[in-house]
């Protein structure tokens, strides 16, 4: 999810309760949120390459353990620098980073982009295609239950973390019905392509759409072919255009497998396909194929023949 999500996910967390723990807790809570996207830092490698180091070993389970201890041993160095007001407890502190840092690959797996939640140990990718990266009715949630509760946290109301808990069942609620859709959306489109086209497909992703929670886009492959559709709810899913070959292989591809951005990409990419458009031949992700992002998820293999 978005940096604004995890932020205001690690401060409803606090105001449910867990800042009372000790002094220094709301932004411990709100850093460690955030803090598994240090591997943001990866974007100075340039072009496509740094998608190979994205949601990897800064969200897998080493990484889980090793940020909250720093987190801590950084937060009780300023306090020592700034005294809090209040006594700052070590170990709520720890307990406070665990919990913010844990909340971060709960959230990231919600959309389509994906996570490697057992990175180093593993490099296989998870996806729960249950949430839009930005989600609107999320922010406003999240939003609604900090408001609230800090309007009864002003007026010395002892009970000012009953609205933020509320807000987390109902986002909780949220996600598990927007799950539903998403598990509706992939079984009636399989179900479909092996009726119209007679394949059975190997993949298929319900990619949650802005604002419209209520809607996917369907992108399936198999049989070296991929398609797309969409869905929506109570109508049903419905496959729109005609398949297209996968083109894996494409000679240009072969030819370009030794290059570092190639190989970064593929590793990366969860349906990959090869197309030819204005004389070139590009590498791309049937998730990402929209003109507003397709950009950033592209690499050029090089003219067409």
């Amino acid at each position: 999810m978005d940096n604004i999500t995890h932020s205001l996910a690690g401060a409803l967390l606090g105001q449910m309760g867990l800042k009372r723990l000790t002094a220094r807790a709301m932004p411990t809570l709100i850093i460690a949120a955030n803090l598994p996207d240090i591997d943001a830092l990866t974007l100075i490698l340039g072009g496509n390459e740094h998608l190979a180091h994205r949601r990897g070993i800064t969200h897998g389970p080493i990484a889980m353990v090793v940020l909250p201890i720093i987190l801590t041993g950084l937060v009780l160095l300023y306090d020592k620098w700034r005294p809090a007001k209040e006594t700052v407890k070590p170990g709520w502190i720890l307990a406070c980073a665990f919990i913010g840092c844990l909340s971060h690959p709960a959230l990231d797996w919600l959309n389509v982009y994906g996570i490697r939640f057992l990175e180093p140990f593993s490099d296989e990718w998870y996806a729960g295609d249950t949430l839009f990266i930005i989600d609107i009715w999320v922010w406003l949630a999240l939003l609604g239950g900090i408001h609230f509760s800090r309007g009864i946290e002003k007026r010395g109301g002892r009970r000012f973390g009953f609205p933020a808990a509320l807000s987390f069942i109902l986002i909780s609620a949220y996600i598990v019905g927007n799950g539903w859709l998403t598990g509706q959306a992939e079984t009636q489109s399989r179900e479909i392509v092996g009726k119209q086209y007679r394949i059975i497909p190997e993949r298929v992703v319900a990619a949650p759409v802005p604002f419209e929670f209520w809607r996917r886009e369907i992108y399936w492959r198999g049989g070296y072919l991929y398609g797309s559709g969409e869905y929506g709810f109570p109508d049903g899913a419905l496959l729109t255009g005609r398949p297209e070959p996968i083109s894996f292989d494409h000679p240009a591809l072969a030819a370009a497998r030794d290059r570092d951005d190639v190989e970064a990409y593929l590793f990366w990419s969860r349906m990959p396909v090869v197309v030819e458009k204005d004389g070139r031949v590009l590498l791309k992700d049937q998730r990402f194929m929209d003109e507003g992002v397709s950009n950033a998820f592209t690499v050029d293999l090089g003219p067409a023949e």
